[in-house]
């Protein structure tokens, strides 16, 4: 593509910016609204990527996988929205509330696919050995090294010698990856939105199950709790049958299965879908129906059914898969666990509302069965290098749901130069600022319409803008000495 035609691209895809939004206040905005995609755009592109970034001998490259979306952009100096892709297949940008914010800013969004997932694979087979290039930290080069190159790409079909403000951001583990670019990288990108950013490794994650106890509320907490027990009862006179009754017959290890159960429940709270839990146990209970029945249908279909989950995914067996396809990343993500940040969910010593099964000698036996012996994550050194929620960066803003059990390994206590809010409603969940409430199905452009406090939403949204419009503000004036 010659530059010419590189640059009436980047021209054209600003005047479609400007002629959809002048629709944005009169009717015309009903028709568009029943139109618009759950992503900004699919398109993909791709960019030669090192493979080691810390060998001075292996200069293997592999083929990563980005996307960018141009339609708000201000030509030349508009900023540049880094979309930070996280432990499962980047299949385009999505259209939550990040897209406001880029109309509002005039921003380009890119994307980078993370290294192994998706389609960003550098092996066609994922054995363990070949694993041993899959880590945060090479994943943050890859993100510095592709954000140079973009850069000078960008440069090129603008024909000067300049720089755009950059700003980063990501959700849950991408959320961390925000933090730690900013952290690591300050001097390429202005300022980082850590949305449920899991900053801290965590071996004996004992407060991701308080967390759901808290968030349940008294009624639901102890209709979830006696039905653990009454599941485990029935397990040992029966395991085939109750199985069974979940869809998880192919289930081999008791553990896998127990963990599957604790999981089910987790993701209606972590999601921002409580009522679709509660509302039916605690019914059954006040009832005396059969809390294991009423579990198994929400499991089936809710978690297994629109939520949109796979048995597969708790099953030990494939996660020793090796084979490349849709789902690797069970296995990709379970050797980052195992290596670097643990999370390991437990159940705590008391008042726990998941198996006593489930706990830390399960997660180091599946490490151990999915990738041999000696593997264990090392969350001292990981904390060590990143500060965990000590953190000490600068310019990076902390959000966190507050029914969200993953907050715990967030930082939540706001220092200088980085500001940590809490979104308080019933169904805030993980990545709330960005993605709205609840988030399955997902709400286009991170409608905050269904939370059930929008205001607290909006509130901490508004003290994003306001932090990202000064540093962003401040970084281009930095540029604009630089290059007079």
């Amino acid at each position: 593509m010659s530059k010419v035609v590189m640059v009436a691209r980047l021209w054209l895809a600003v005047a479609m910016a400007v002629f959809s939004s002048a629709f944005v206040n009169g009717h015309v905005t009903l028709g568009w609204l029943s139109t618009r995609s759950e992503f900004l755009t699919q398109e993909e592109f791709w960019f030669d990527q090192t493979l080691d970034h810390f060998s001075h001998y292996n200069r293997h490259k592999f083929q990563q996988r980005y996307f960018e979306f141009l339609d708000y952009f201000r030509i030349p100096d508009g900023p540049i929205f880094f979309r930070i892709c996280g432990e499962g297949p980047c299949n385009g940008i999505a259209n939550d509330y990040l897209s406001i914010l880029a109309k509002k800013f005039g921003a380009a969004i890119v994307s980078l696919e993370h290294r192994y997932y998706g389609k960003s694979s550098p092996f066609k087979s994922l054995t363990t050995n070949n694993l041993r290039y899959l880590s945060s930290k090479q994943a943050l080069f890859d993100l510095a090294v592709f954000r140079q190159y973009y850069q000078d790409s960008l440069n090129l079909k603008l024909d000067r010698k300049s720089e755009n403000p950059w700003f980063v951001f990501g959700v849950s583990y991408s959320g961390a990856l925000s933090a730690w670019f900013q952290l690591k990288f300050p001097h390429l990108t202005c300022g980082s939105l850590a949305s449920s950013a899991v900053v801290l490794a965590v071996f004996n994650f004992t407060d991701f199950d308080q967390q759901i106890g808290e968030s349940a509320g008294p009624a639901c907490k102890a209709a979830l709790q006696e039905t653990n027990q009454l599941v485990e009862q029935r397990f040992a006179i029966n395991k085939e049958e109750v199985q069974a009754l979940f869809g998880a017959e192919e289930m081999e290890v008791d553990g896998d299965f127990f963990y599957f159960l604790a999981d089910a429940a987790a993701m209606a709270f972590q999601y921002g879908n409580p009522d679709k839990l509660c509302c039916p146990l605690v019914e059954a209970k006040n009832a005396g129906k059969d809390l294991v029945d009423a579990y198994a249908k929400y499991v089936k279909n809710y978690f297994l059914g629109s939520f949109g989950s796979n048995v597969r995914t708790y099953i030990q067996k494939h996660l020793k898969n090796t084979t490349l396809g849709e789902d690797s990343a069970d296995r990709l993500w379970w050797f980052q666990v195992c290596t670097e940040v643990a999370y390991f969910q437990v159940a705590p010593a008391n008042d726990s509302i998941r198996s006593s099964k489930v706990d830390i000698r399960y997660h180091l036996d599946l490490c151990k069965n999915v990738f041999g012996e000696g593997f264990y994550p090392d969350v001292d050194t990981t904390n060590i290098y990143y500060g965990g929620t000590k953190i000490a960066g600068s310019k990076i803003v902390f959000t966190n749901g507050s029914q969200d059990p993953w907050r715990h390994a967030s930082k939540q206590i706001p220092s200088p130069d980085m500001p940590s809010y809490l979104v308080t409603c019933r169904n805030c969940g993980h990545g709330t600022d960005l993605r709205g409430c609840p988030q399955s199905p997902p709400n286009i452009e991170g409608d905050a319409h269904s939370c059930t406090s929008p205001a607290t939403v909006y509130k901490v949204r508004q003290q994003l803008v306001k932090k990202m419009d000064l540093w962003l503000s401040e970084c281009q004036a930095s540029i604009n000495r630089k290059y007079v």
